[in-house]
């Protein structure tokens, strides 16, 4: 059964289970949720999944679902929802920084690029400057 995929968490919610997981929270803001999607409830949300979009570019962040939650599916179907409301909204190529889960993105479609080929919006981006480390996994994936 697909999980129930909603927009728009609240901050406080998205920041404790992203700090759950030790992904990174500083640069987040309420503007951020306007383009992060979740399951559970907005104040408490069990997996959530984020967007930044730059025309036809997009930064897929922040995917996180709760240990308790995991196994049912949550996280490959917000990667999914991510992906088609990126191509909605004119996005052609999905990217994604990660330390851990890059095997995961592979099994859906995502491969392994040189940093250096990234978009200068997304190099712009905190997350691309400065938040993630240049060991991460620097991925994308055409939509």
């Amino acid at each position: 059964m697909q999980p129930e995929i909603a927009q728009r968490p609240a901050l406080a919610g998205a920041m404790a289970l992203l700090a759950s997981a030790q992904l990174p929270t500083e640069d987040l803001s309420d503007a951020h949720c306007e383009h992060f999607f979740f399951t559970g409830t907005c104040g408490s949300p069990t997996a959530l999944i984020g967007l930044e979009l730059f025309g036809d570019v997009a930064l897929l962040r922040s995917l996180v679902v709760a240990q308790q939650a995991r196994g049912a599916g949550a996280g490959s179907a917000l990667v999914r929802h991510a992906e088609t409301y990126a191509r909605e909204h004119g996005g052609h190529t999905l990217y994604l920084l990660t330390t851990t889960a890059e095997a995961f993105f592979e099994r859906r479609g995502y491969a392994r690029t040189d940093r250096q080929s990234a978009p200068p919006a997304i190099r712009a981006t905190r997350e691309f400057a400065g938040i993630c480390p240049a060991s991460s996994a620097f991925m994308l994936r055409n939509l």
